[in-house]
């Protein structure tokens, strides 16, 4: 090209900034030279990405707060926008991010800046005509998972299916001693839950009374099962114990303040609340069944606008209901004690074995394929 490649790169929160990471690496594997120019955090700016704000400008969450940093956030828009008008980069990639990103997109797509959406937004699930501001302001989406692409191809939306990042970074085998380890808890063939109900204080309020009176009943079948119950931070953590104290006061819980993919690693099945852990479990092949409950108004709605047949990624990845899904009036505690029971036998034995042919349908070195997709419209918008 006889200059560096020039990349515009704006990543909105700490999961993107590892993204960027990735990308970025993977880029100047080829062109060792490439510059990189945005919004970046620690990860992206130690690989060399000026970063023109903080990321923390764009890191907000709640409609309140959003709406209170508006002013602030459409300064930064239209600061980029100008900057990258006068300086136009050899293509735009929006990380994440989807109400900044998106917006950015479009204004700068408009300006005849090539632009990449990496991470496809849940438009297959939900919200599925936002398909079209999505068309109108990409020229390419890198999604992480095979159905993505599928629904963007019935609309002629460009997409490139390139694997998913948590696919690529859990091994295809683990062992569960050194978690165990970690964990202080017992090592031996004893056998271990993973309890996992949430992360939001929400979920908890939901979940933790089912959850914890379904492990009552399954210590009074299996006196030795054994449970360990992952918290984000010390407030949920308050907020277990004050149900568990309630209702199960004589249960030994082992409650850790740590990632989820620790204390699954450490055990033998899971208990979880749906979301992106049950696909982390899914890729540490641990058996699981998934609870989830919302208020009833919240139920309505959620079933006027959800358009997929499950709502655990396992089950949409395999199109069929591997992993039982106990939602709303079916999350019981009956219900996921007798699902955990038929999880100890030949039902989790099937389960952990698809699981890992699923963990080979989405590694597909996601950060080398995003880079390859990036510098080919790079490639092909120099051709034209």
């Amino acid at each position: 090209m006889g200059r560096p490649l020039r990349i515009g790169i704006v990543a909105g929160e700490l999961s993107g900034d590892t993204l960027g990471e990735g990308l970025m690496i993977s880029i100047k594997k080829q062109y060792p030279d490439a510059v990189f120019v945005g919004i970046g955090g620690p990860k992206m700016i130690a690989q060399g990405c000026e970063s023109l704000f903080d990321m923390e400008e764009l890191a907000v969450m709640g409609l309140v707060e959003v709406l209170g940093r508006l002013p602030r956030l459409l300064k930064v828009k239209a600061s980029l926008v100008r900057y990258f008008t006068q300086t136009p980069p050899d293509v735009f990639v929006g990380i994440d991010a989807p109400d900044f990103n998106l917006r950015l997109e479009k204004s700068l797509k408009d300006q005849g800046i090539k632009t990449v959406h990496y991470v496809s937004p849940s438009v297959w699930a939900w919200r599925q005509k936002r398909i079209y501001k999505i068309a109108a302001a990409t020229d390419l989406v890198l999604a992480f998972l095979p159905f993505e692409k599928a629904f963007y191809d019935k609309f002629n939306v460009p997409c490139e299916f390139i694997g998913h990042t948590l696919a690529d970074s859990i091994p295809l085998e683990n062992d569960k001693q050194p978690a165990r380890l970690a964990l202080g808890i017992e090592n031996s063939d004893k056998k271990w839950l993973a309890v996992l109900p949430g992360s939001r204080g929400s979920e908890l309020k939901m979940l933790a009374e089912p959850f914890i009176s379904a492990c009552k009943i399954l210590k009074q079948q299996h006196p030795d099962l054994g449970f360990v119950v992952a918290l984000v931070n010390d407030k949920r953590r308050e907020q277990f114990e004050q149900t568990w104290k309630q209702i199960a006061p004589e249960l030994d819980f082992i409650l850790v303040n740590d990632t989820a993919k620790t204390v699954i690693t450490a055990c033998d099945m899971a208990m979880l609340a749906s979301g992106t852990v049950a696909l982390e479990c899914m890729l540490l092949k641990r058996p699981m069944v998934v609870g989830y409950r919302v208020n009833p108004i919240t139920a309505y709605i959620a079933k006027k606008l959800v358009k997929t047949d499950y709502v655990s990624l396992p089950n949409i990845l395999a199109d069929k209901e591997l992993v039982k899904e106990l939602l709303l009036e079916d999350c019981t505690p009956k219900n996921l004690a007798d699902e955990i029971n038929c999880l100890m036998g030949e039902k989790g034995q099937n389960m952990v074995q698809e699981f890992a042919s699923l963990h080979h349908t989405i590694r597909k070195g996601a950060d080398d394929q995003a880079a390859n997709a990036v510098i080919n419209l790079i490639r092909d918008k120099n051709k034209q």
